[in-house]
């Protein structure tokens, strides 16, 4: 394992290069393809229906896996390490089940494959997440999490935009090798970052480790509210803030098809994608160094008031140009809330349960992305008696979240930050 002490920038690197081909894929199947593949075999007034049934299922599953996988990891001892054995098993199980997004010719088959897809990746993603608290010296872990939300956007910004252009061709030649270009795409760069991770990151073996039993698995989601209690409002302020984020994303291409009226939403989407990330590339290192100075909660709640900015600019807007100018609001909310509150997590998780409790967080992250889908029924219900009204409801609930999520983190008294 890498020393604390000797914790080079080049280890910021190491520890967050996983986590960038997760922040590819996922976006790549949440805004693009799955959207696309539900077109094929759905009808089109329940689009929004059907894609928030699937993703929320999918969601779900992964707020349940990630703890486990993370409690299991944080009393293993395997050669490898706590961390690494976990992200080499998930990774694969992921390239596994991957291909059934394309193979899939009915809602069942799509919706099968992608619940496996989700436990797999978060089989890996539980133990993941503890590289920053295991590694990263506590007056420096605002910086990780800069480089670690960096390393995230970079990915998307570069990569999904290529899927963008494939799913584009798909939609307009019609030729399924397009759609296997979407999908394999994000599995090469998944594969690539794991065995990265394998090689780069050491591990020192955990010794005199009790396992986890059976029993204690199912602790695996147990918090002590009374002595946790900046845990639990971490968990309510970063819910109510994701879902207004992914609820933004989940629908975009959606929205951009019914309301703005694009003709390829897929490559406008991806633009939009890349909008969003510049602004969270130019503000997450920033938001990082900030916390680290000054705290983490400020940030936060500056970023909130970014955000219901940018979703009252959405509301108004009614072509591309407006549509980028409020994606570019929201993504310096975004990269603001990330690194300062992710930062904010890893200052408050229980010392020698950091895999579990930041497995915890996934109630507030995956639970988020599936919450944020069940507004898709009423979109569809209100849309069917008013043309977008559905999408104008669906931005008011996201400003309301925004602003109830900013509320909370008020609640958090945290720990200060230490600066040596």
């Amino acid at each position: 394992m890498i020393s604390k002490r000797a914790f080079q920038p080049v280890d910021y690197l190491k520890i967050t290069i996983f986590g960038a081909a997760l922040s590819f894929l996922w976006p790549s199947l949440h805004t693009l393809i799955i959207p696309i593949r539900l077109l094929e075999f759905i009808p089109e007034a329940q689009k929004n229906t059907y894609l928030g049934i699937l993703t929320f299922t999918g969601l779900a599953l992964a707020v349940l896996v990630q703890p486990v996988a993370g409690a299991i990891s944080d009393r293993s001892d395997f050669p490898l390490g706590r961390r690494r054995p976990f992200i080499l098993v998930g990774t694969l199980l992921a390239l596994l089940f991957l291909p059934s997004i394309g193979l899939a010719n009915s809602f069942v088959f799509l919706f099968i494959g992608y619940c496996l897809l989700q436990c797999a990746c978060n089989i890996a993603q539980g133990p993941f997440q503890a590289f920053i608290p295991d590694l990263v010296p506590a007056h420096r872990k605002g910086i990780a999490s800069a480089v670690k939300n960096l390393a995230e956007i970079l990915a998307g910004i570069t990569f999904v935009r290529i899927v963008a252009y494939f799913l584009d061709m798909y939609t307009t030649q019609g030729k399924e090798s397009w759609m296997w270009l979407a999908i394999g795409f994000p599995a090469v760069v998944l594969l690539t970052a794991m065995v990265t991770t394998m090689i780069t990151v050491k591990e020192t073996p955990q010794t005199n480790v009790q396992p986890l039993s059976l029993k204690n698995r199912f602790n695996a989601y147990k918090i002590d509210a009374k002595k946790h209690k900046d845990f639990i409002w971490f968990l309510v302020s970063r819910l109510l803030i994701l879902m207004a984020l992914g609820t933004l994303q989940s629908f975009a291409l959606y929205y951009l098809r019914d309301v703005v009226k694009i003709e390829n939403p897929a490559g406008a989407a991806g633009d939009l994608i890349v909008a969003i990330g510049i602004c969270l590339l130019i503000t997450a290192y920033p938001a990082g160094y900030l916390s680290d100075k000054f705290g983490r909660k400020p940030i936060i709640l500056c970023s909130g008031f970014v955000g219901i900015i940018g979703i009252t600019t959405l509301f108004f807007a009614h072509d591309l140009t407006s549509i980028m100018l409020s994606g570019g609001l929201l993504g310096i909310s975004a990269g603001s809330f990330l690194t300062s509150n992710w930062a904010l997590a890893t200052d408050i998780v229980p010392q020698g349960e950091e895999a579990r409790y930041l497995g915890l967080t996934n109630i507030a992250t995956a639970g988020a992305g599936a919450l944020a889908r069940l507004i898709g029924p009423a979109i569809d219900f209100f849309n069917a008696r008013q043309a977008s009204l559905g999408y104008s409801i669906m931005l008011g609930v996201c400003a309301m979240y925004m602003v109830m999520g900013s509320a909370s983190v008020i609640m958090i008294r945290g720990k200060p930050v230490e600066n040596t």
